[in-house]
């Protein structure tokens, strides 16, 4: 079990970079997961931690725990405000535009378990992502079975929201899936960049979060490198490896 990177720590707060594949917590889908955040947080800092925000078991980066139930509830209060500001980074397939917005309703996704029994349809939810184009590669190779050449960019991402998997549902909707991404993604592409570089991770990274503390109001700006396992395809696909 390796030692999560800790970004900041206080009396009442945690944050951590989490590692692409591991779970937040068990669910009732992944009761048997062998290891999960809370799980480790806790083997290396005797710490019981309560999540603050979701961040799918695919995606690295910035996660934040309350260290006590109090400081949980106001931190769900502030998420209530939309007084989190998120920011992700991604690698998708294909040459964005400079900026641009992602204004798109999602159909709210059932949870297998917790929804089982629900009875009417949730309407569509409202979502809007902001993005930027931070730069953007072409390579020479096919990848898709129409193309000689494979293009790609390396994104900003603000969500708006925190619609389940908003980020990979809106970089579908425009066509420019995120790579590794087996649920909303390219599959043929996946499957050519695998033959290519050997393992393929989701390439979402939850890279910063700005809030106000829950206690203080102080500002917090944190912020979470990429790992080494991203470094390795970004470079293979000529994009930066890191962020200035």
């Amino acid at each position: 079990m390796n030692a999560l990177p800790v970004l900041y720590r206080d009396a009442h707060l945690i944050a951590v970079n989490k590692p692409a594949g591991l779970l937040v917590h068990r669910s009732a889908l992944e009761r048997h997961a062998s290891e999960t955040v809370l799980q480790t947080l806790y083997t290396q800092t005797g710490l019981k931690g309560y999540p603050a925000h979701r961040l799918d078991r695919p995606t690295s980066g910035v996660l934040l725990l309350a260290l006590d139930p109090e400081t949980a509830r106001l931190l769900g209060a502030l998420i209530a405000q939309q007084r989190l500001t998120k920011t992700y980074h991604a690698i998708v397939r294909g040459w964005l535009h400079d900026t641009g917005e992602i204004d798109y309703p999602l159909a709210y996704l059932p949870d297998k378990i917790a929804d089982r029994n629900r009875q009417q349809e949730k309407l569509p939810q409202a979502a809007l992502t902001r993005y930027r184009c931070l730069a953007r590669s072409e390579l020479p190779f096919a990848s898709d079975g129409r193309h000689p050449t494979s293009r790609y960019s390396l994104a900003e991402l603000q969500p708006l929201q925190g619609r389940k998997h908003q980020l990979r549902r809106h970089l579908k909707h425009i066509f420019h899936p995120i790579i590794g991404d087996t649920t909303h993604g390219d599959n043929r592409q996946n499957r050519a960049l695998s033959e290519k570089l050997g393992a393929l991770r989701l390439m979402l990274h939850a890279s910063r979060l700005q809030l106000p503390h829950p206690h203080t109001g102080a500002p917090l700006d944190l912020h979470a490198a990429f790992d080494m396992h991203w470094q390795q395809i970004a470079e293979i696909l000529a994009l930066p490896p890191s962020l200035p």
